[in-house]
């Protein structure tokens, strides 16, 4: 490894518990963006940040938007040199349901290597590596080898529209740089590190059926109208095909773009055992799309997935009741070249088309994302991969992820530089889930990633 990483090295490695105190008290505050209830918890997340990146000496300022504040913050003494915008977000997750915690969601626990708490790996832990690796290399030389920017949202998990709409009316001029790191991904294997050149978009629908004026009583009513419920049930039931997995949307399918040869042969290439991923994830078979493999169907191939279902009784026991309504949430990743808008109106048209008479139907688009597809060539990803390979002892492989980041697609248009989705979380971090967990070394590799990449940055 170079000299003139060392000294940094050594001072994460001296500092390593306030780092990981640090990230503890950020990630005890609730953030919760997608629930007006937290939104002092979320202005508390940006202000804690703003705080931390003024410490770490950054010219720092909150930005306002309609929604929650953008956490802005740069360092630009090094004329002449690249520029790197990093990215990431301070907002989580709720974290229903709560009962499945093995401890208090906000109140971050150390099991092993294991920091467990919601928001450890998305995205908190993840983008705090950043900071640190500037605030580690400020603190032990006084300056940096490039110039660097920061933009950190306050929700992502709510749709991203602020920070959408800051970077298209910026139009690229604050924010100019030279390429874009964003850490909100997982490395392909434990060890083994990843490029992510593809991401897939984001279709997110809410269906709400209503029959009667009012709940009825199953006996007295039954057999008189049609039960909102199991209306719901027949739309759904035609959303895909049960034996090809076939989504049914007419035109859905029109403008996906097929996966290229070399693709199909570098997914094939990558070490995948099927037997224990099913076996981790306690499901007796793996279905989806006829045709694909798991990683092609989960990497580059569109679904469609009801995320929630209610109406009705849901307590305990039995309640005879026929509700008044019923609603489903229903997302859909997109791959490109599909745009959201175009499959919102598709997948609305297509419920109506499909719903039984003696109910009224209400479809409502909440929000989507463009797919994406990044260059991953270049000398600034050829020292991102020599960075990370420099920490990780293995070269990083080229995939496409499942998730969906809504601000890359923004950032690879306006910016038009190249988008580094270098990751250090691991799939099954359970991001979304109870228990989400983030590796502690990993927080500390990832560290050290960013401070590799800076310095080969710095000598290009």
């Amino acid at each position: 490894m170079a000299n003139d990483s060392r000294d940094v090295l050594s001072r994460i490695d001296a500092d390593k518990e306030t780092y990981l105190e640090e990230l503890k008290d950020y990630i005890r505050i609730p953030s919760i963006s997608t629930d007006p209830a937290y939104k002092a918890d979320v202005l508390r997340a940006a202000a804690f940040l703003e705080g931390k990146m003024r410490e770490a000496g950054l010219a720092t300022e909150q930005i306002q938007t309609k929604g929650h504040p953008l956490v802005y913050g740069e360092w630009l003494g090094a004329p002449g040199k690249p520029t790197v915008l990093f990215y990431g977000h301070y907002d989580v997750q709720p974290a229903d349901p709560l009962e499945l915690w093995r401890n208090p969601p906000f109140e971050p626990t150390v099991e092993g290597d294991l920091l467990v708490a919601r928001g450890a790996t998305d995205d908190k832990g993840q983008s705090y590596t950043h900071l640190k690796a500037v605030a580690a290399m400020l603190a032990e030389r006084g300056s940096l080898p490039i110039n660097v920017k920061f933009l950190v949202e306050g929700e992502e998990e709510a749709g991203g529209e602020a920070i959408d709409r800051y970077v298209r009316e910026d139009g690229g001029k604050r924010l100019a740089c030279d390429a874009v790191m964003i850490s909100d991904t997982s490395l392909y294997a434990p060890g083994q590190p990843s490029l992510i050149y593809g991401l897939k978009g984001l279709c997110y629908m809410e269906i709400k059926v209503t029959g009667p004026n009012r709940d009825l009583h199953s006996g007295t009513f039954g057999g008189a109208v049609f039960n909102p419920l199991n209306a719901l049930s027949e739309i759904i039931s035609k959303l895909r095909d049960g034996k090809t997995g076939k989504i049914l949307i007419p035109g859905f399918y029109d403008d996906v773009r097929p996966l290229e040869d070399w693709e199909r042969k570098e997914f094939a290439a990558l070490p995948f055992d099927e037997a224990a991923y099913r076996s981790e994830l306690g499901v007796p078979e793996l279905f989806g799309e006829e045709g694909y493999s798991t990683r092609e169907r989960t990497w580059a191939r569109p679904t469609c997935d009801v995320n929630g279902i209610f109406g009705g009784y849901m307590g305990k026991g039995a309640k005879t009741v026929l509700p008044s309504w019923g609603g489903a949430k229903v997302s859909m990743r997109l791959v490109p070249d599909q745009e959201p808008k175009k499959i919102a109106k598709l997948f609305g048209d297509y419920v109506q088309s499909v719903a039984p008479p003696g109910v009224k139907v209400e479809v409502e688009s909440l929000h989507g994302a463009d797919p994406v597809v990044v260059e991953v060539q270049g000398p600034i990803v050829d020292a991102a991969l020599d960075a990370m390979q420099d920490v990780w002892g293995a070269r990083p492989v080229r995939i496409r992820e499942g998730g969906s980041i809504p601000i890359v697609s923004t950032f690879a248009s306006v910016l038009g530089v190249p988008v580094l989705l270098l990751g250090f979380g691991l799939n099954d971090d359970g991001l979304h889930s109870p228990n989400e967990k983030f590796n502690i070394s990993h927080f500390f590799n990832g560290i050290r990633s960013v401070v590799r990449l800076l310095d080969r940055l710095g000598n290009l």
